[in-house]
């Protein structure tokens, strides 16, 4: 025990986009954090480049997704092993495609609302040390200027990436093992000839071409020779990227101008548990896969999704440690699972025996002419199929992601991504015209009725967790019964507390 004032009352380390998101999401509850980013200057360099449906969704609720797609391009159909297509046109969203945009794009959209909130960034500070008892961490932070200082934080984020320091100051086992695909080269290029199809991706038994657009006559290439394994840190020059692009596609569709090379290789790895007492771990820091499926920023945003409001409830003391628990529970398995299935993609998509290529093909091609089969492959890569674990005896929805229903506005928002920018528990009302403002008082909880609940076949009554998934619902037509469980459910998700004013931290 100690009883020294924390500076902060979080401690973010690393400002890419899982950080960018936590701390805004902290700020606009009203907690206050603290980010600190090793990189004395922002990267115009990109590694991720594409966002998926779940993502955009999530976004769209805190009124992000439709700046990043004005600057993008969108793919609805993506090309699977030569001759297999996937509808992404068919998912029930909004959304139903694929993003393409460089992730310096992304980071500018999630850096601005962090701003917005009161949240600043301290460029060229180093995370070198941590210690934690059980009321806070103690971070020795390294400056700008060399100097050392400690600064003690209620809790401790770490979203500073596959060679994360956080991670190493735990002392925390990365599990798992190299990729099969090594020496992967990226390049951002421009092209004399673009390709014809928005999205461009082949495989050889000996090699791997991808070509996207970014929406601004710049193009990632993505490429890997299996004849060409060299270490990390050798160096890449454009005849390498072109040779290799040559030999799997065909053409090099006359690429020049590159503006960023870099060779690099995946792991697939994940810590054991997302949580260390009072030190969390989101993001690539926590989990790390191959590139296929484009999986790796996606998840990591969705990390922060699901900590930051469970996080700043916790530190304003709204609710217990198990709340704070029940993010490991529930994105561990989401991270072991995008590590699982990107791990099958990759060994899919390097085969080297033509028979078992030519069969790759045939038989992809044919799974995903089932349309229940490719609705399950489209749920999976775009995100919108996750669900969390509920609790034995829950409503069948509980756990699951929440569609954007049609509200009826009466002067609000008109839809339930609206409704959620708040940042604050939804309470969708879908029968007896009830307003149940009487059960929600004293909670962080908005109410609003849904229109055309017939058409829609929403239960009674659902409240929306801040992150867009189903806290609780019920069946229930009397409405006495569902008051009743409507009061347990709000004691259960949501702590009583007095009225506050949201509070953002300046720095």
């Amino acid at each position: 025990m100690t009883d020294k004032t924390p500076d902060t009352d979080v401690l973010v380390v690393g400002a890419g986009p899982t950080g960018l998101l936590l701390a805004a999401e902290l700020a606009q509850a009203g907690v206050a954090a603290t980010l600190v980013e090793r990189r004395a200057e922002e990267s115009n360099l990109t590694r991720a480049f594409a966002v998926h449906a779940r993502t955009l969704e999530l976004l769209d609720c805190r009124s992000l997704a439709d700046e990043l797609i004005a600057g993008g391009v969108t793919i609805d159909s993506v090309r699977l092993f030569g001759r297999a297509d996937l509808d992404l046109g068919r998912l029930p969203t909004r959304f139903p495609y694929v993003l393409v945009t460089p992730q310096y794009e992304t980071e500018r959209v999630l850096r601005e609302r962090a701003q917005a909130l009161g949240v600043g960034v301290r460029p060229g500070t180093e995370l070198v040390s941590l210690r934690q008892d059980s009321d806070g961490v103690d971070a020795e932070l390294r400056t700008p200027d060399g100097s050392l200082r400690t600064e003690r934080a209620a809790y401790l984020v770490g979203t500073d990436g596959v060679h994360s320091t956080v991670r190493r100051q735990l002392r925390m086992p990365y599990v798992g093992r190299s990729s099969v695909m090594r020496s992967v080269v990226l390049a951002d290029v421009r092209l004399a000839e673009p390709p014809s199809q928005v999205l461009t991706v082949s495989s050889s038994g000996d090699g791997f071409a991808f070509v996207a657009p970014f929406g601004d006559d710049w193009y990632r290439v993505i490429t890997w020779n299996r004849r060409r394994q060299l270490p990390d840190d050798a160096p890449v020059d454009l005849d390498e990227v072109r040779e290799d692009t040559r030999r799997v596609l065909g053409t090099d569709f006359g690429m020049h101008d590159a503006r960023w090379m870099s060779r690099f290789h995946n792991d697939e790895r994940q810590v054991p548990c997302y949580r260390q007492g009072r030190v969390l771990l989101a993001g690539d820091a926590a989990h790390t896969h191959s590139p296929a499926g484009a999986q790796g920023m996606n998840t990591g945003l969705q990390d922060a999704f699901n900590l930051g409001w469970k996080l700043a409830a916790t530190v304003r003391g709204d609710a217990d440690e198990a709340l704070l628990d029940s993010y490991d529970a529930e994105r561990h398995p989401v991270g072991r699972e995008v590590v699982r299935m990107t791990g099958m993609l990759l060994r899919l998509v390097v085969l080297r025996a033509r028979p078992l290529r030519a069969l790759r093909g045939l038989v992809g091609g044919s799974a995903l002419r089932v349309p229940a089969v490719a609705d399950k492959v489209a749920g999976a890569l775009s995100g919108i199929a996750i669900r969390y674990p509920s609790p034995l005896g829950a409503h069948p929805a509980a756990g699951a992601r929440a569609p954007d229903l049609p509200l009826s506005p009466e002067d609000g928002p008109s839809r339930l991504h609206e409704a959620l920018r708040t940042g604050r528990f939804v309470l969708l009302v879908s029968a007896d015209g009830q307003s149940y403002t009487g059960e929600v008082e004293g909670y962080d909880v908005d109410v609003h009725a849904v229109a055309e609940p017939r058409a829609t076949a929403v239960p009674p009554l659902v409240l929306v967790r801040p992150d867009g998934y189903i806290a609780w619902a019920t069946d229930q037509q009397d409405p006495a019964h569902r008051g009743r469980e409507l009061t347990a459910a709000l004691e259960h998700w949501c702590a009583r507390r007095p009225a506050r004013s949201a509070a953002t931290s300046a720095w």
